[in-house]
């Protein structure tokens, strides 16, 4: 016969599973009937941007698919850290989520004291499409081919000098894995965006650039900019005729602009499974498909999980990198 001390512990444990369940029930039932009011999309970045391109090419579509609108919410500064620090602290209920981009990887390297733990405070949706860069030259400057480059910087080091949007940008990072891949030396020259570095190259005072395809396509099609190489692993459909750097003969410099939706950590399962199928929907779209292409985008369909590991993955490959090459945003 059971004791009434033991009857008892087993009456407190059944009432405090009882209770767990009643507390949880209202929270599920929540995520199951998610959304019931709007969305907001929160991006990192300025409106125009590459970031927010995508943003509102997809938010809309998503807002079809889950029968709430998105709302897009511009709240750029410091590399991402405006809008990912706002993200990482509101409620975790799947109304307000992150639109970022690959600077998200590089920030925690290059900002030790960030206002929020990148892992451990978001909760990723999805990878949305990873946009190589091209090794674009002034149409005056000499080297014809990424062997011709490599060849000039090795003879002169110091040389050859490569623009960027700004100290641990995506196009620095991208001059930086080149130098260490390639085995040379350029003189990195940053600036207050990209559209002034674009300028500098088309105009000659800067020969060579890491440039976002979509923004750079109208410069190589006038002839102004000439395509060495892409840092993709494979050549862009837009670009056919163009190498990969691994074609080229600089193996390990493969490198991806990316976007992908985030939201806080601890945000209902439920709802990250809808929002990850509503997201994988809208990019299976083929009107959006066509745009992301045309934009030199490579569509990607994740789970949060496949999602998960290739931040990670991006984040010890930014890490090293920046460590490595003594990168600083100062």
């Amino acid at each position: 016969m059971m004791s009434l001390r033991s009857w008892s512990r087993v009456t407190a444990a059944a009432v405090t599973a009882v209770g767990a369940l009643g507390a949880a029930a209202p929270a599920l039932a929540q995520a199951e009937a998610y959304p019931t009011k709007s969305i907001t999309w929160v991006v990192t970045y300025p409106p125009g941007g590459g970031a927010d391109v995508m943003a509102r090419l997809i938010g809309p579509k998503m807002g079809e698919a889950l029968g709430q609108p998105i709302v897009i919410e511009n709240r750029p500064g410091a590399g991402g850290q405006i809008g990912a620090g706002y993200v990482a602290k509101a409620r975790a209920d799947g109304y307000t989520l992150m639109f970022d981009a690959s600077s998200f990887a590089a920030n925690p390297a290059l900002y030790p004291k960030l206002p929020y733990d990148s892992l451990k405070a978001f909760q990723p949706i999805g990878v949305t499409a990873l946009f190589p860069n091209v090794v674009l030259v002034n149409a005056k400057f000499a080297p014809q081919s990424i062997a011709e480059l490599v060849a000039l910087a090795k003879a002169k080091p110091g040389a050859v000098s490569f623009a960027s949007s700004g100290n641990g940008s995506a196009q620095h990072l991208a001059g930086a894995l080149f130098e260490s891949a390639a085995g040379v030396d350029m003189v990195h020259v940053p600036y207050k965006g990209g559209g002034p570095a674009l300028n500098d190259v088309v105009g000659g005072q800067v020969p060579l650039f890491f440039g976002n395809l979509a923004s750079t396509l109208p410069h190589i099609q006038s002839g102004k900019l000439r395509p060495l190489a892409v840092t993709g692993a494979k050549p862009s459909p837009l670009l056919p005729k163009v190498p990969a750097l691994a074609d080229a003969g600089v193996k390990g410099a493969e490198m991806y602009e990316w976007n992908a939706l985030f939201a806080p950590a601890g945000t209902p399962a439920p709802v990250v499974a809808k929002l990850s199928a509503a997201l994988r929907k809208v990019l299976a779209a083929p009107e959006v498909r066509q745009r992301i292409e045309q934009l030199g985008g490579d569509i990607q369909t994740t789970s949060p999980e496949q999602a998960q590991a290739f931040i990670r993955a991006q984040m010890d490959k930014a890490s090293q990198l920046i460590k490595a090459r003594n990168i600083t945003v100062e």
